[in-house]
Parts: C-alpha cells; sequence; structure tokens
C-alpha cells in the first residue's frame, strides 16, 4: 500500500521550495501597519494605566476571573495552536480541532495564524542570524547594542513593515481552505476578544460598569500581559538563562516564566528539537501546554504526538 501525505496537517518545517524564494514579500499596507500600532499600543496604555484605576475601586473578582478564562484560552491557543501545532507540527489534529484552535490563537491579537507561523518559521530558519525577523543579537554585543537588540526582539521588529514570504515559510497553511477563512476573519476574531469579555462582565454583574471594567481587564489588559509575556520568549530567552541542550543559537530556559507562559520559556529544548510537543522536559519544569495536548490525545481528539524520548533528550543534551 503506497502511503499518502495528509496536506492538512502541519510538517513542522516548510516544505522545500522548487526554486529561490525571498525572505520577506514586499511590505504592509498602510492601514495594517496603523492597525499593528494600535493593537500593540493600546494594550500597553490599558496596562499602564491599571495601577491607579485599580486602586481602591475598578476590579472584582469578575474581572479577575475572566482576566484568567480569557488569558489562558487565548495563551494556549498562541502557544499549543499557533506554535506547536500550526508551525511546528508537533502533532496532528482533528479538522474541527484545528479551526477551534485557530480561533484561540487569533484572539491573543498576536497577528493571523498564516502571518503569526510565517514569522515563526522564518524566525528557526535563521535563529540570532542574519533573516531571523526578532533576534536580539542583530547589532552586536556592546552595553548600547545590546539594548537596542532586547528592544528590537521584545517589540521594535513589530513596527517594522516587511512581511516575511508566507509562500516560503508557510505554503501548507496558504493552500489550507479552512484555516484561511480563519486567517481571513482576523478582524472578527480581534473584535470578539475585547466585546465577549465586556459582553459577559455586563450579564454577570447586570450593569454598564461591570461591562466596562471586564473590558479594561479581560480585555486590554489581559492582552497587553500576554503580549509582553510572549515577546518576552523572544527577546530574554535569547539572552540570558540555561543552555542544558545543544541548539545553534542562543535560546535557553528562563524559569520565571514558565507558568506565564504555559511553558513556552523552556526555550532551549524548543530550539534543540522544534517539534518536540513537550518543551520542558526536565523534572519540575512544568509545561501546562504539554498537559494540554495530553488530554486531547486522551479524548482522541489529537494523535501522532511527537513526545521526547530519552534517546532523542541524550542525543541533544549540551556537553558544556
Amino acid at each position: 500500500m503506497t502511503a499518502t501525505l495528509d496536506r492538512s496537517q502541519p510538517t513542522g518545517e516548510p516544505p522545500a521550495p522548487k526554486g529561490p524564494k525571498p525572505i520577506v514579500e514586499g511590505q504592509r499596507g498602510i492601514g495594517v501597519q496603523l492597525s499593528v500600532y494600535f493593537g500593540v499600543l493600546a494594550p500597553l496604555v490599558a496596562l499602564l494605566v491599571a495601577v491607579p484605576f485599580a486602586w481602591g475601586w475598578g476590579l472584582t473578582w469578575v474581572d479577575v476571573a475572566l482576566f484568567v478564562v480569557f488569558y489562558g484560552i487565548s495563551g494556549l491557543g498562541i502557544t499549543v495552536a499557533y506554535h506547536r501545532y500550526f508551525t511546528h507540527g508537533s502533532f496532528k489534529a482533528k479538522k474541527w480541532l484545528r479551526v477551534v484552535m485557530a480561533i484561540a490563537g487569533s484572539i491573543a491579537l498576536q497577528g493571523p495564524v498564516i502571518t503569526w507561523v510565517a514569522d515563526h518559521r522564518r524566525h528557526h530558519a535563521f535563529s540570532d542570524r542574519d533573516g531571523d525577523p526578532h533576534s536580539p543579537w542583530m547589532f552586536g554585543t556592546s552595553p548600547a547594542a545590546i539594548a537596542r537588540g532586547f528592544w528590537h526582539a521584545h517589540m521594535g521588529w513589530l513596527f517594522e513593515r516587511d512581511k516575511s514570504n508566507q509562500a516560503r515559510f508557510a505554503p501548507d497553511l496558504v493552500k489550507d481552505t479552512a484555516i484561511r477563512k480563519v486567517d481571513d476573519l482576523f478582524w472578527l476574531w480581534s473584535l470578539l476578544s475585547l466585546g465577549l469579555p465586556a459582553l459577559l462582565g455586563g450579564l454577570i454583574s447586570w450593569s454598564f460598569w461591570g461591562a466596562l471594567t471586564a473590558f479594561f481587564w479581560a480585555g486590554l489588559v489581559r492582552i497587553c500581559v500576554l503580549h509582553h509575556v510572549t515577546w518576552s520568549v523572544n527577546s530574554i530567552c535569547h539572552m540570558i538563562g540555561e543552555r542544558p541542550f545543544a541548539a545553534r543559537d542562543r535560546s535557553a530556559n528562563f524559569w520565571p516564566l514558565a507558568i506565564f507562559s504555559f511553558g513556552e520559556s523552556w526555550h532551549n529544548l524548543h530550539h534543540a528539537d522544534p517539534t518536540s510537543a513537550r518543551h520542558g522536559v526536565k523534572r519540575g519544569q512544568i509545561d501546562m501546554s504539554a498537559r494540554l495536548i495530553w488530554m486531547f490525545e486522551k479524548f482522541g481528539w489529537v494523535h501522532d504526538v511527537r513526545w521526547p524520548t530519552p534517546q532523542r533528550l541524550a542525543r541533544i543534551a549540551s556537553e558544556g
């Protein structure tokens, strides 16, 4: 029997192009660029005013609960869906779950799924070298260069207009009709990401004020916190931390971010073995994303999960 390739599933690495393709494909339009500025800066402004806003008023247990729920859904949407599934193909999933995961990642407001995947596959293809969209080491190693590199890796790169070439880095998703539809409806998922917390807060508290505070805390502030946790993996986790595994770049494990990043900050293992479904592989390394994948596997919703093996870990262990 001849095996056939299931093209609806991500492969973990972009298929080899038939001919050379450029790294970038033009620039974002002015409308998209303005939306990037708004999507990055508006939640940041909300976070900056959060402390005086909450000083004695303006924060309820409903806001806290909604913050946690939406942070969990959108955060795991980035780590499990956008990252481990769509970018690296760490497991295969049922068709309905693929769409649900793509939507869950979209409400994190970190960009449409195909754009995010293309950027991240490009990052792995050129990690900490020319071509990496967000390496903190691109300006050198002097104190000033490191400071500039940190800003660039953390969020500065988002303001650049160059677009990663989707035909080169995400051709499998470009050809996927269902995922293209989710990608095209990013504007809708963005509205729901902000509108649903407000709607639920208003209904639960039965007040306009409850809707407003839920919009602020579980909408804007939640998005901003998740943004900076994700961006910290790009910046901090390529600058400081432990490197127990051999990777060809400066990726490192940074334990303080492990819980808030749902296991993504065990970044050294990830770059040493990008398709692994588990990043926290050592004792005590909490990886909630891997636990969710494990649950999906038990329900029969995912299969062919690429769990790490002792033999594989031994091969990639750093000698230093």
